[in-house]
């Protein structure tokens, strides 16, 4: 495991970069909590700070290595998971069936690619949702909209709804208890690339799914191969996973920002990457402030109102120096939009000399309502957007370098479509989100051979 000491500092940090790590507070900050009692919240603020960091300075300069060399056209990236963690469903089952879901798309994205996927889970800290509205009415009752439950309950009761400071502390646990089962699967035998694709091949034997057969079975015969090459798979056993989340609530994010001893700059333990919503992006608010003093990898959710002015001065607040690695840019533009308003930004960041890492997020431009109240998309739509992104990215010579996917590992019916053939009477049957619906197995699966044949294409030019 890489390290760093963030205690007794070799390099300590300098009196204006700690004063500028709490500037944010000086700000308009959009999205946190309303806390009913401000002595019970800072004592649980207090206490998160007095914990050990999640992730290591280390680490994180691993992840922006990596970062760059997808931003370089070397690597892809992956990103997936719940479009908001639950502290009930961080059971070992659970997070062992999302870590599974990642591991086999990326082994059929590494094979589509003919490059290495870094593989990053929405996962350790993923507990804070933003909101279109600050309250929720139920029947002439009108109570706190649901925050994640890092803030508080989705059950609709004042006592649910209360914005309860003590969350931030059982927060930080869950997380730890989860990378601590991350790190367990990723290097512990679980990742063997033997047994992740031996589970593929069951995917695409099934009927269903016959036109990803012959994919399959050239990954199987590369496999082979490699085995008899020799090639060590004792090395294979084990492989690099990286976490991230939105950086939603400044005081946890604060509350866990270490000085790296090796050269006296601030880093956000809380994950190895954090990104910025579509509605906490405003150029002078306090999130865009925060996350610019950090040392981590970030991102900024891009929307389809995203100006190539905007954009600059975004770059330039956030990625000053342009350096590779240090910032992903992920598109949310809808799959109705993507080829319209994705061009523009690319041939923008061309011309102010920026290489940030592009990403597509297909989830989040493409939400719906049924008829009968159910949040959903269509796997039709998520895959449209996907294709868009690698068009406008082949049109403009730039490389399209990763995806960022809310999924589950869970055979779950939150969205319509895919091989499974979900409609819109089936949802009610396993709708288990509370916030997104999000791609069952299957459905992520089937993705995941859809992009491989999309990457193939730029693998061949």
């Amino acid at each position: 495991m890489l390290q760093s000491s963030f205690e007794d500092p070799v390099v300590p940090a300098s009196p204006e970069v700690v004063a500028g790590l709490d500037h944010w507070r000086t700000l308009e900050v959009l999205q946190q909590p309303t806390w009913d009692d401000p002595a019970e919240a800072e004592a649980a603020v207090a206490e998160v700070r007095s914990m050990p960091p999640l992730v290591f300075a280390g680490e994180i300069d691993q992840l922006r290595t990596r970062l760059a060399a997808a931003a370089a056209g070397h690597a892809f990236v992956l990103q997936g998971g719940d479009c908001a963690e639950t502290f009930e469903a961080a059971t070992a089952d659970r997070i062992r069936a999302r870590v599974k879901t990642i591991l086999q798309m990326a082994v059929v994205l590494t094979y589509g690619a003919s490059m290495p996927v870094v593989k990053m889970g929405r996962m350790a800290g993923q507990f804070a949702k933003p909101r279109s509205s600050d309250t929720e009415t139920r029947g002439g009752t009108t109570l706190p909209a649901y925050r994640g439950d890092i803030v508080n309950g989705y059950d609709f009761t004042p006592e649910s709804r209360r914005h309860d400071p003590a969350r931030l502390v059982r927060g930080y646990h869950t997380a730890a208890s989860t990378l601590n089962l991350v790190r367990a699967f990723t290097q512990g035998g679980f990742a063997d690339l033997r047994e992740v694709h031996s589970w593929n091949r069951g995917f695409a034997a099934n009927p269903a799914n016959q036109r990803y057969e012959g994919l399959a079975r050239e990954i199987d015969l590369a496999v082979r191969f490699m085995e008899a090459a020799g090639a060590d798979f004792d090395e294979l056993k084990r492989v690099e996973f990286y976490t991230a989340h939105e950086g939603l609530l400044l005081e946890y994010e604060r509350a866990l920002t270490r000085i790296d001893s090796r050269n006296g700059t601030p880093v956000d333990t809380s994950g190895h990457f954090v990104w910025i919503g579509e509605r906490t992006r405003q150029l002078d608010g306090a999130h865009v402030d925060f996350f610019r003093r950090i040392r981590n990898p970030i991102g900024v959710k891009v929307g389809p109102s995203m100006t190539a002015d905007e954009l600059e001065r975004l770059v330039d607040l956030l990625d000053p120096d342009r350096e590779p690695g240090r910032l992903t840019l992920i598109t949310r533009m809808g799959a109705s939009r993507i080829r319209e308003a994705l061009p523009p930004l690319l041939e923008a960041a061309k011309r102010f000399a920026a290489t940030p890492l592009w990403i597509t997020d297909p989830m989040h431009g493409n939400g719906i309502t049924t008829p009968t109240g159910y949040k959903t998309r269509r796997f039709d739509d998520v895959v449209e957007e996907v294709l868009g992104f690698f068009e406008a990215h082949r049109g403009a010579g730039t490389h399209p370098g990763g995806m960022n996917v809310e999924l589950t590992g869970d055979d779950v019916t939150e969205c319509l479509g895919g091989s499974e053939h979900i409609d819109e009477a089936t949802l009610a049957t396993r709708y288990e989100s509370l916030c997104d619906p999000r791609l069952n197995h299957m459905q992520s699966l089937e993705l995941a051979f859809l992009v491989a044949e999309e990457l193939a294409k730029y693998s061949e030019r």
